[in-house]
């Protein structure tokens, strides 16, 4: 089990789905002494309400959520060089993140995380694959910081 970082940033492809929820999660259990944010490579999509429904089965609200992109976090004021570490969900988030931090001494980790949109044809299929994205997220940070202090 490592220490709770002070800061960490979570990124994926449009900051719509696995981002957005690694957040939520990640304040819910873990309460606010980290300073948690997530971005996007692109922001061109709303956060998704599949992630919305199977965050709020576990108590994370995210319908307020508001994507941004790298860029945007960046316009502003929120410094990579600020944050302790960076879990990218994504290859392509991956790629982005390395590419903008390989001038600061910051951790990069990449979580392997199920991309659910598009998976499932049905209502309750494409639930099931969010709820599989969702909790595989939830396994990586158990796995990273323990159970959490806060889940119901």
């Amino acid at each position: 089990m490592r220490q709770l970082p002070q800061s960490i940033l979570f990124c994926c492809d449009h900051n719509a789905v696995r981002s957005p929820m690694a957040e939520g999660i990640m304040k819910k259990f873990y309460g606010t002494g980290t300073y948690v944010q997530s971005v996007g490579v692109t922001n061109d999509m709303e956060i998704d309400g599949f992630s919305i429904a199977v965050c709020k089965e576990i108590g994370v609200e995210l319908s307020r959520h508001r994507s941004r992109s790298f860029d945007e976090m960046e316009q502003w004021g929120d410094d990579l060089s600020s944050f302790d570490l960076i879990v990218a969900l994504s290859p392509a988030s991956q790629r982005r993140a390395l590419e903008l931090t390989r001038y600061y001494h910051l951790t990069v980790e990449y979580w392997p995380i199920l991309d659910p949109t598009g998976l499932g044809e049905t209502r309750k299929a494409k639930l099931a694959s969010y709820r599989q994205a969702r909790d595989q997220i939830i396994g990586h940070l158990t796995d990273h910081w323990g159970a959490p202090e806060t889940f119901q």
